[in-house]
């Protein structure tokens, strides 16, 4: 029998499900505790099931909007590609970002010298689709409203001067993680 590997994420990454709670902070300490996710350090790297047990508590208990607001907090506390200018290069790290903040048996899941990744954990697959948009395809096993909140905040963080604002929509014509699909799609215009 083969062991699973074992994935990790980094403490800087799962602080966002405490700061994305906002007034409620004490609970998002509370679900991490109720899932062994205790002390949190932010140069500690914990158990990727145990972060996504949380999330399952956190949309049980108080809801997807609540998922939304965490996945917001994710641009502020990952670590992301320095070199970020712009809305599409933006939008286009978020995969890159996602495997710099966890890890497999150990090793980092994105090599910054040669630019490989390890594979694991799914991705963020960023596709041009026009000349103010752009399609997002998400095979990780992170909430939908988790993912849709790091893409809306990191297109408005990085939206061009020109653009009044930024939409992110949930592109439920190609299926939903929520509905036993393999992948969630987003479309954003601005």
């Amino acid at each position: 029998m083969t062991k699973e590997p074992y994935i990790e994420v980094n403490g800087q990454t799962v602080y966002a499900i405490v700061d994305g709670m906002g007034p409620i902070k004490p609970t998002g300490i509370q679900i991490l505790e109720e899932n062994g996710i205790k002390d949190l350090d932010p140069k500690a790297w914990y158990s990727q099931q145990d972060w996504l047990n949380a999330f399952k508590l956190i949309s049980d208990k108080i809801g997807p909007h609540t998922l939304f607001s965490i996945g917001k907090k994710i641009p502020e506390n990952a670590r992301f590609p320095a070199e970020i200018d712009d809305i599409e290069k933006a939008l286009a790290s978020i995969d890159v970002a996602y495997h710099m903040n966890h890890r497999i048996d150990g090793e980092p899941m994105f090599n910054p010298k040669d630019g490989s990744m390890k594979e694991g954990i799914g991705h963020y697959a960023y596709k041009k689709i026009g000349d103010s948009e752009v399609e997002i395809k998400c095979d990780n096993p992170y909430p939908c409203q988790f993912d849709q909140g790091i893409i809306t905040a990191m297109a408005n963080r990085f939206k061009p001067e020109y653009s009044l604002g930024v939409r992110v929509e949930h592109d439920s014509t190609k299926g939903c993680r929520e509905k036993d699909h393999k992948d969630c799609h987003y479309i954003i215009k601005w």
